[in-house]
């Protein structure tokens, strides 16, 4: 079930359906380590978790959520965050063109 978490959908455990249909296992990846830095979206980025635990704190909005190792979401286009990953993080990602 999705939920939304100031503008950023986010799916826990896809069923395997979906990630096929999405074709995410093609998608390119993406690593780092436990850090803590900003980041500006240029373009929508859907992402699934392979690894890892991040707390996402939305600039302009009270509060945090965290995404992990197994969810998939969907972070729209022009969105400013702070992401303090807490346990290395390896995802898939993918632009939307």
């Amino acid at each position: 079930m999705a939920t939304n978490a100031f503008g950023v959908k986010v799916e826990n455990n896809p069923a395997q359906s979906k990630l096929t249909e999405l074709g995410v296992t093609a998608w390119p990846k993406w690593s780092c380590g436990p850090s803590k830095f900003p980041w500006s979206f240029t373009a929508t980025e859907t992402m699934y978790l392979l690894e890892g635990k991040v707390i996402v704190q939305v600039d302009g909005h009270e509060g945090s959520f965290t995404i992990g190792a197994g969810d998939l979401a969907v972070f729209p286009k022009g969105m400013k965050v702070t992401w303090d990953v807490l346990e290395a993080v390896n995802k898939h990602y993918s632009l939307e063109k």
